[in-house]
């Protein structure tokens, strides 16, 4: 059986893997210089910068089956967040998993105590059930969701806004509830992580994987159409045609309805993250921990990349990265004031003026939007027509979860319907 995979993102690398090991020959064909797709890291002056504010969710059930985490070195962020507003800060932890966060947790007055007891009360109804079982049922908005179970107002717009709209990308909390209840319970069950270099070293082990079971994995080549022919499909590529068995179409979104018909979803959220360093004696106190703005989006978190990874930063440096949720107009110099005059509403007590921007991303499709329903409106792997199959986390769901399932899933329909 001849496979050709067009994509080397996270799903592409998954299912050229589980297709070489389970025998067949696998090509993967990627349009970039590097494997990866939206997971990426560069080195600048010393700093390992990570495309946009990326994190792995190690309790992930898909990064615990597809990836070799002690492998990673990863370095973990600490659990819960810092909550920030002009000239005030506050401490929001899980007392069973940071015992550290405990005393400032239960001293912490931007949440009210019954908000604390609400969070241990669903921590302990989430536990242990079956993490694909989140996404039946009924569903509503992040929003609603909590408004329902009580949560204070207080509560939502401080913590809740700026946690979830940094997961989701949508402060407005439209997103599924679904999402939230898949997310707070790998939150609850892994750690919030990096490899020590960088999160692209995710995707160069997927790679090494692959091509040690067998695939051989081709960048610099771009797949240009795909037809069935017979019984198998012709890969139509920037050099010459291909004739395979089965494809499977591991592309974004965009990309994938154009080669194959099948719609996916556009409806874009972006970002744009700026990655700023400060010397490493001022610190900011906030134990690893993200610090969240709980006034508006700009910028909607602070993560401290260096004090969870001192490898993300040279000596005498620390690396921070701000990111702001939209497509923002301002160039890189105006983005660097936003963060820097935040952070000294938030640290009066500090002087910023060392503060020096290292590099901007700006990511226009970070992820797809995911309202109530939006899964019913996914393609399914073998939506398309004849021996062609997508993998990708528009098949899921917009997470590095959902781009590793996604691969197994189209890798295991192309085995079953071939074999």
């Amino acid at each position: 059986m001849h496979v050709i995979v067009a994509g080397a993102g996270l799903a592409g690398l998954t299912a050229a893997r589980r297709l070489a090991a389970g025998g067949a020959t696998v090509e993967c064909l990627e349009a970039a210089d590097r494997v990866g797709g939206r997971v990426a890291t560069r080195t600048v002056e010393g700093f390992t910068l990570d495309r946009g504010f990326q994190v792995l969710f190690t309790g992930y059930p898909a990064v615990r089956r597809e990836v070799d985490l002690e492998a990673l070195s990863l370095r973990r962020f600490a659990p819960g967040a810092t909550i920030a507003a002009p000239n005030h800060r506050s401490t929001l932890s899980d007392p069973l998993g940071d015992p550290a966060g405990a005393v400032p947790t239960l001293l912490n007055r931007d949440v009210t105590m019954g908000d604390k007891l609400r969070l241990f009360r669903l921590r302990r109804e989430l536990a242990g059930r079956d993490p694909e079982e989140r996404f039946a049922g009924d569903e509503s908005s992040i929003r609603r969701y909590m408004e329902q179970r009580g949560f204070s107002a207080g509560f939502i717009e401080r913590f809740a806004e700026p946690f979830y709209g940094g997961i989701t990308l949508d402060r407005s909390l439209s997103t599924s509830s679904h999402v939230f209840e898949y997310t707070f319970e790998m939150l609850a069950t892994g750690d919030v992580a990096v490899p020590a270099d960088g999160m692209g070293a995710i995707p160069a082990q997927l790679r090494w994987r692959a091509e040690t079971a067998g695939a051989a994995v081709e960048t610099d080549r771009t797949v240009t159409g795909v037809t069935t022919d017979g019984d198998g499909v012709v890969v139509e590529t920037d050099a010459a045609s291909r004739s395979a068995d089965a494809t499977v179409v591991a592309t974004d979104p965009q990309t994938a309805a154009d080669l194959t018909g099948v719609d996916a979803p556009f409806d874009a959220r972006g970002c744009v993250t700026v990655h700023c360093s400060l010397p490493a004696h001022q610190q900011l106190d906030t134990g690893a921990r993200i610090l969240l703005n709980a006034a508006d989006d700009r910028p909607n978190t602070v993560a401290p990349m260096s004090a969870a990874a001192p490898e993300y930063a040279p000596e005498g440096r620390q690396l921070l990265a701000a990111t702001l949720l939209g497509e923002p107009a301002s160039d890189d110099e105006a983005l660097g004031e936003t963060v820097r005059d935040a952070l000294a509403a938030w640290y009066p007590e500090n002087n910023f003026g060392e503060l020096d921007v290292v590099g901007v991303d700006r990511v226009p499709f970070a992820q797809f939007a995911q309202p109530p329903g939006f899964r019913d409106d996914l393609p399914a792997v073998d939506a398309p027509n004849g021996p062609v199959y997508l993998a990708g986390d528009h098949t899921r769901w917009s997470s590095i979860q959902g781009a590793l399932d996604s691969g197994r899933a189209a890798a295991e329909a192309v085995q079953a319907d071939l074999e």
